[in-house]
């Protein structure tokens, strides 16, 4: 009897907190779906106010991933002190929290660090073109732990901020113009004053292909088989692909029309007839 009359005293405080806890677990709800609704409004406006006044595209993806992230966490607190949490539990708990959270998610931080730090001395912004950590691509966002790049065969490549912070950064966005350098091997037999006209002239005639700084070319190395000229010219960002692609596709057909040799690998194959069958035949 007496162990039924516990029991029924263990139970009869677990339905009257059960019922006390329903109206803050009900509240709690509440304060999670309309605190959820009120930070995407937040967002909204935030991401409105950043496309009214115009700003660096490279601070709004990091700002409007910090204020969500923060704003959520403001909520969670906001819920579990709601759910009857104490402010000094609940300030012990998040600290543990914290320290185990931190030693498991270095990376992470690593990476949130990464973050600030491009965001800061801006080594590349969104629309640039880059290359890092092997991969070439334009950066589409840059988040408070990650930044991702749109590659040539438009593939989304995400890379984490920590490790692109501390490593090499090509920024080919960085200036307004860039340098192509191409090598082009002629035959010995070939005049080589002829040829080079030749690759000023396609420069020339391409005007996309900047007349400042000149275009030039010269002998670059006399190889076993042929003789590589090197050719310089500088264009626009905007238009260096199309001027590299003219240019090489031009240097073949004209190097065709004039007769210009460009060598390409060639084995020759000599048969021997077997001695054995010499003799037969003799």
């Amino acid at each position: 009897m007496k162990e039924f009359a516990n029991f029924q005293a263990h139970f009869d405080n677990a339905i009257n907190w059960i019922w006390n806890a329903i109206p803050n677990l009900i509240l709690a709800l509440f304060i999670f779906f309309i605190g959820l609704w009120i930070i995407r409004i937040i967002n909204k406006t935030v991401r409105k106010i950043f496309i009214a006044k115009d700003y660096d595209p490279t601070l709004e993806s990091f700002l409007q991933s910090f204020i969500a992230i923060t704003l959520k966490i403001v909520l969670f607190v906001l819920v579990v002190t709601q759910l009857g949490v104490k402010s000094s539990s609940l300030v012990a708990m998040v600290g543990a929290a914290g320290l185990a959270i931190g030693l498991a998610l270095q990376g992470s931080l690593a990476n949130f660090a990464g973050g600030v730090l491009i965001l800061v001395f801006k080594p590349f912004k969104v629309g640039d073109f880059i290359s890092a950590q092997g991969v070439d691509g334009t950066v589409k966002e840059i988040s408070i732990f990650t930044t991702k790049l749109n590659t040539f065969g438009n593939q989304l490549a995400i890379l984490p901020n920590g490790q692109l912070s501390n490593n090499n950064i090509i920024n080919y966005s960085a200036e307004n113009t860039r340098r192509d350098k191409i090598d082009i091997g002629i035959g010995y037999g070939s005049n080589i004053k002829k040829a080079k006209d030749i690759l000023l002239q396609i420069c020339a005639d391409n005007a996309t292909i900047l007349n400042e700084p000149k275009p030039e070319v010269y002998v670059g190395e006399l190889g076993d088989s042929s003789v590589n000229l090197t050719l310089r010219f500088w264009a626009e960002n905007e238009f260096f692909w199309a001027a590299h692609f003219y240019v090489m596709e031009e240097i073949k057909n004209r190097f065709d029309n004039e007769n210009i040799e460009i060598p390409f690998p060639q084995r020759d194959v000599h048969m021997r007839t077997p001695l054995e069958t010499v003799k037969a035949t003799s």
